[in-house]
């Protein structure tokens, strides 16, 4: 999974100009990242029509108030620059809840 760098949100949306990603927001500190991360192998291989791009919140704290990104693990999907669907609450987060989102949009 890449990692991205540190951008504002019209820098974003540059980058996820064409296809469809999943943004992973997330943080080392997070016990309820820690606690999605290791199936996160397994849902980018089911979902292998996305890519997937972790975002460190604490490195790109200004875009996550920018995207009102509150609480993480987050999960945002974009397609061809434009946000289509997101799964954002401060709530630790199931495999089956990410797949279950990811399979309805």
């Amino acid at each position: 999974m890449e990692k991205l760098a540190k951008m504002d949100k019209k820098a974003l949306e540059e980058k996820l100009s064409t296809g469809k990603y999943v943004l992973f927001f997330t943080a080392d500190w997070c016990p309820d990242c820690r606690f999605i991360k290791p199936a996160m192998p397994e849902i980018e291989a089911e979902f292998s029509q996305f890519e997937f791009i972790l975002v460190d919140r604490d490195e790109n704290i200004d875009l996550c108030q920018e995207m009102m990104i509150m609480g993480i693990p987050s999960f945002v999907v974009y397609e061809d620059g434009k946000e289509k669907a997101r799964f954002v609450n401060k709530d630790r987060k199931t495999k089956k809840e990410v797949e279950d989102f990811l399979n309805n949009i």
